[in-house]
């Protein structure tokens, strides 16, 4: 989907990124059985998501997740991405966006949150930015400001990531750090 003048526009004024989970940040579970015959679960997360969102610590824009699973793994990648927000069991969302909002003294316009279920729908319609990963549901992507092309584990937040910042100004400066057009 083209970066319209309108999706530019909301995403300048950007402060909080948050997202779904399963089908936004990771494409795959895995569940495994450990010797006790315990099951273990496993996701696939984008190693390029994961540079993205320490960018945004950088930049000065806080990350979460809002997801209605609970996994461990989440919390690690959490952990290792520096997210400010982790929030996992809850599939009614709002609450939890309304603690986030009040925690960072945000406005629903400086929050973009990016989701692919239908649980995810009514957050999207709460925040300046609603975003729907390449493989949402198509009632999602129907109420989306703005769709990924990459699928969601596949560098979709990556994706949206360098949208923001480069609305925000700030692209061109992660490209200076790693030299890019120097050569």
């Amino acid at each position: 989907m083209p970066i319209t003048d309108e999706v530019r526009g909301r995403a300048a004024k950007i402060k909080i990124l948050l997202m779904d989970v399963d089908g936004v940040l990771c494409d795959k579970m895995y569940f495994m059985p450990d010797a006790s015959g315990k099951v273990i679960e496993f996701k696939g997360f984008d190693a390029q998501d994961g540079i993205a969102l320490q960018w945004c610590q950088w930049k000065g824009m806080r990350t979460g997740v809002i997801s209605g699973r609970d996994s461990p793994s989440v919390v690690e990648r959490a952990r290792q991405c520096r997210m400010d927000y982790v929030y996992q069991g809850h599939i009614e969302k709002i609450p939890i966006l309304e603690e986030i909002m009040a925690d960072a003294r945000v406005t629903p316009e400086e929050v973009a949150f990016v989701g692919d279920d239908l649980t995810d729908i009514v957050v999207m319609h709460r925040v300046g930015l609603g975003i729907a990963v390449a493989n949402a549901r198509a009632e999602v992507k129907g109420e989306a400001h703005y769709v990924t092309e990459a699928r969601g584990g596949q560098g979709a937040i990556r994706e949206v990531i360098e949208m923001i910042l480069e609305a925000r100004g700030q692209w061109r400066e992660i490209l200076d750090k790693y030299e890019v057009g120097r050569g």
